[in-house]
């Protein structure tokens, strides 16, 4: 399916086929079976390094990985959605 379309694509504009993405906006891009992943880690390194951090210590997550966060408690919405506001 992918084929067809990078065909097709290819007649009606001028293009070449340079591999996966590995970079998009300044985020990298790993696409892999599991999934396509992204990540700001270079950029976080540069940040680093301009402000003489390089070498600053690690420290653990404060939140355990994965959870999902949400301003409500319970993660429900309190709120009628039916109802709209007016600012």
């Amino acid at each position: 399916m992918f084929e067809e379309f990078k065909k097709a694509m290819t007649r009606e504009f001028e293009m070449i086929d340079i591999g996966l993405m590995a970079y998009y906006l300044g985020i990298e891009v790993k696409q892999m079976e599991e999934g396509i992943f992204i990540s700001q880690e270079s950029y976080a390194r540069e940040v680093l390094k301009k402000f003489k951090m390089g070498d600053c210590n690690r420290v653990s997550t404060p939140i355990e990985c994965g959870v999902k966060s949400s301003k409500f408690e319970d993660g429900a919405k309190k709120e009628n959605p039916n109802i709209s506001r007016v600012w």
